[in-house]
């Protein structure tokens, strides 16, 4: 299975939560997101990780920010860079807003993607984009918590495979709490769209 056939385990991921939000959507207020609504079917933004500047952070960290949540890894040949590319039109779309919020690309692959790697790598794309790495039993533990998941596939020699990962972005408010799931089918409208009440003042979300 490649990264891009992983796309499928964040699809079915999605069904599932979106048929538990559904089930749970009863307040006559309710927000009228187009993404998958999470909101108290998904833990709050917790972590102890290294960023990309060598620097020990937790979920606590980016209380304030409005985070959006990607597992990948540098080597990956295809969903990776085009939904860090994605974000950063949806960035720049969001203007000024946008400086409320903050990408977090959480590697797979800690073994490759060291702090130096992923802060080259993340800068490539949006400068509000921060790589994440650390232990592989933390990167699991987050991994678990947010019922995603990924697999290394054999090396192909010379240190070289892929890692088949699930490409789910998670999105929490400001206060950490899961509020979205957006999947790759989902398209820059519906991100910007959500993404928007989330951080506007002015809107209550």
């Amino acid at each position: 299975m490649t990264c891009r056939r992983a796309a499928r385990l964040a699809l079915l991921l999605a069904l599932g939560l979106c048929a538990l939000a559904l089930a749970g959507c009863h307040r006559g207020d309710a927000v009228a997101w187009r993404l998958t609504d999470v909101t108290g079917h998904m833990p709050d933004l917790d972590f102890r990780l290294i960023d990309d500047h060598g620097k020990p952070v937790t979920g606590q960290d980016y209380r304030g920010k409005v985070v959006l949540l990607y597992f990948g890894y540098t080597h990956c040949p295809d969903v990776c860079p085009l939904t860090l590319a994605q974000l950063h039109v949806v960035m720049q779309r969001l203007g000024p807003l946008a400086d409320g919020a903050r990408i977090l690309f959480v590697s797979v692959d800690p073994a490759r993607d060291t702090p130096e790697v992923m802060h080259a790598y993340v800068s490539a794309f949006d400068p509000r984009a921060v790589g994440l790495s650390g232990q592989p039993r933390d990167i699991e533990a987050l991994s678990k918590r947010y019922r995603s998941a990924f697999t290394r596939e054999p090396d192909q020699g010379n240190g070289q495979y892929e890692v088949s990962h699930s490409s789910a972005i998670y999105i929490f408010d400001r206060n950490g709490k899961a509020r979205l799931l957006s999947t790759p089918d989902r398209s820059q409208d519906d991100l910007v769209h959500d993404l928007h009440l989330l951080l506007d003042p002015g809107v209550s979300a």
